[in-house]
């Protein structure tokens, strides 16, 4: 029997993994899309975002109940016929791309905070991936579980800590009349640049019992995603504008909090949200193979199987991509990418998608369940 929290709380919680790392882990992303708005004009973008994502949840998870898809290969097919091969290549780009810079990341981070080696940070992040990935569906949920804990409370924390710190900055940054200029496109683009998520978790869609289950997680998965980034930000504006040119403004904000154990805190919840970000992303591949294996045979993926892929991913895209130019040449085309998700995901789900449901919403919606999902 599912719980609350699995059917409502963890398809958020799951979104949101996906989201950090690649959105705004360090804080350049928020400064990227919102910070030229204005510090007023960039929360008006970020509530944009956050409403398309809901929308797009919503209608994602109730075409996933209707299609009985727990991969995403299985939803694209039903999405869109013959044009799943432009999703399919267009995903694993995005994955070579997100997993080369989460182990750049990791490796930066080992050397900044421990003095480690740079690809010591690397190989941790690809064992601990490697680790939750192989479990399957069980050992990933847990993961999304309590990384959330950890990443919402260091958030609040660093919100508490700044307004102690630098509180009245903070109030004076919002008082600041700035035009909010942009606002419209820096929260429509930043929505679409991460919206892949909410097909890349359907694997804990698994939880989710009828369609009231799947409108209220996927209302829900918006806010979830977006509120440390909204915290984040507000923390941003103490500085703003300045903040906007810095690399990190992770560390920009604590270097000026000056306090050495919260610094440690939060590099370690940067590499906790690497983790769970990278894992949502090799687990995603792993289900589509997991689909397609079992179609064939009749038999479940193995946990070797599950490792051998994972670590074969990991070893092409965090330690051979970069070396052989991969990762410049995908990051040129990264905003190509959003388009084109934009193209053969968000509106064929929000038009075609959407007026399937319209005609199968007086027929009750039976999901299969595979055999052998762990």
């Amino acid at each position: 029997m599912s719980s609350r929290f699995q059917r409502f709380l963890l398809p958020g919680f799951a979104f949101k993994a996906v989201v950090i790392g690649g959105g705004y882990a360090t804080g350049r992303e928020l400064a990227e899309f919102f910070l030229p708005s204005g510090p007023w004009g960039g929360i008006a973008a970020m509530l944009l975002a956050m409403l398309i994502w809901s929308i797009v949840c919503v209608a994602t998870f109730l075409f996933a109940r209707l299609s009985g898809a727990r991969d995403y290969l299985t939803f694209v097919r039903a999405l869109l016929g013959p044009g799943w091969i432009a999703f399919e290549v267009a995903y694993l780009l995005f994955v070579v791309l997100i997993l080369a810079v989460f182990g750049a990341a990791a490796g930066a981070i080992a050397e900044a905070t421990f003095g480690l080696p740079r690809i010591l940070g690397t190989l941790t992040l690809m064992a601990g991936i490697a680790l939750f990935a192989t479990f399957g569906n069980l050992s990933v949920e847990q993961l999304f579980k309590y990384v959330s804990f950890l990443l919402y409370g260091v958030y609040v924390l660093f919100v508490i800590l700044s307004l102690t710190h630098f509180g009245g900055r903070i109030a004076a940054g919002f008082a600041v009349h700035a035009p909010m200029h942009g606002w419209i496109t820096g929260g429509l683009t930043y929505a679409s640049y991460n919206i892949i998520g909410a097909v890349v978790i359907l694997p804990v869609l698994r939880h989710l019992t009828s369609n009231r289950d799947a409108i209220v997680a996927g209302l829900i998965a918006g806010p979830l995603a977006m509120i440390p980034a909204l915290l984040f930000f507000t923390c941003m504006i103490a500085y703003y504008p300045e903040v906007a040119s810095a690399t990190l403004p992770s560390d920009f904000l604590l270097r000026r909090l000056d306090l050495p154990v919260f610094h440690l805190l939060f590099q370690v919840m940067i590499f906790a949200a690497l983790l769970e970000s990278g894992t949502g992303a090799v687990h995603a591949i792993n289900e589509r193979v997991s689909f397609a294996w079992r179609t064939r045979s009749g038999e479940a993926l193995t946990r070797g199987a599950r490792l051998a892929i994972t670590l074969t991913l990991l070893t092409v895209c965090m330690l051979l991509a970069d070396r052989f130019g991969l990762v410049a040449l995908i990051a040129r085309g990264y905003r190509l990418l959003a388009y084109v998700f934009l193209i053969v995901y968000v509106v064929p789900v929000l038009t075609l998608g959407t007026a399937r449901l319209w005609r199968a919403r007086s027929v009750p919606v039976a999901v299969a369940r595979p055999s052998g999902v762990t």
